[in-house]
């Protein structure tokens, strides 16, 4: 299932990853900001802000780069559903994998996209099996052919890589999948907006 209006959707899309791209900007040419610094760092009061800041940091050119393509498309597939579903799966991906790596993760600061880029991978993979459809199942199919691989990353492996982002972000997109979902089949029976319905 692709975005109502696709071009609209592209365009917002490269506007968040401009955004991106300009937050490490000025990361790099102000050191002294210690922008990173502004991660999660788990179970410290003062890593809590971090739940908010953390996806929008990068600690250099080639994490943001690695980022750059699964941002764009998986944010344009999350877009079909809408831009106030776009915001709400979003925003459970982002908190959930935030408060989840707060609470589990390595006493170091975590920062990245990948967490919510998990998240919309997982969201994407499942909400086909969840609204009983078949366009999404496929798209999912796709997907999972193609970035399927991704997935090993809710693993601990490679030292520096926050697993614990990408797991909780998964859950996060597994929930709001079966919000999703919840709330579709209560908009459908009742005709009224559902649970993260767009």
């Amino acid at each position: 299932m692709l975005p109502a209006n696709p071009l609209r959707a592209a365009v917002g899309m490269l506007i968040a990853t401009a955004a991106l791209y300009g937050i490490e900007f000025y990361d790099q040419v102000n050191p002294a900001a210690r922008l990173d610094d502004n991660g999660i760092l788990p179970r410290d009061v003062s890593g809590l802000d971090g739940i908010l800041w953390a996806p929008l940091l990068h600690v250099d050119w080639a994490h943001l780069w690695a980022n750059t393509l699964p941002f764009l498309v998986l944010g344009w597939l999350v877009l079909a559903g809408g831009i106030g579903q776009f915001i709400a799966v979003t925003a459970t991906v982002w908190v959930i994998g935030g408060v989840g790596t707060w609470v589990v993760g390595a006493p170091a600061y975590h920062i990245g996209m990948s967490g919510v880029i998990f998240g919309w991978m997982v969201f994407l993979l499942v909400r086909g099996f969840f609204q009983r459809s078949v366009a999404q199942i496929l798209v999912a199919v796709a997907l999972f052919f193609y970035w399927g691989g991704m997935l090993w990353g809710v693993l601990p492996g490679k030292e520096g890589i926050s697993w614990e982002g990408h797991l909780f972000g998964a859950l996060g997109g597994l929930l709001a999948a079966w919000l999703v979902a919840r709330g579709t089949r209560r908009q459908v029976t009742s005709g009224g907006p559902g649970t993260l319905a767009g």
